[in-house]
């Protein structure tokens, strides 16, 4: 599983997953990766999250 935001593995047994009322689901390793999310931060513009599309 990867995370959602920084695109990085997760071990089994750690991470969120965080599921939306639409259906949507994220996949976080850290709090630092949702709090990024949250306030509207795109990955492939912040230096330590590896792209997602990448």
């Amino acid at each position: 599983m990867r995370c959602t935001f920084c695109n990085t593995n997760i071990p089994k047994g750690t991470g969120k997953m965080y599921v939306k009322v639409k259906g949507a689901i994220s996949y976080f390793c850290s709090s630092k990766c949702e709090k990024n999310l949250a306030m509207g931060r795109v990955s492939k513009y912040v230096k330590w999250a590896k792209s997602a599309k990448a």
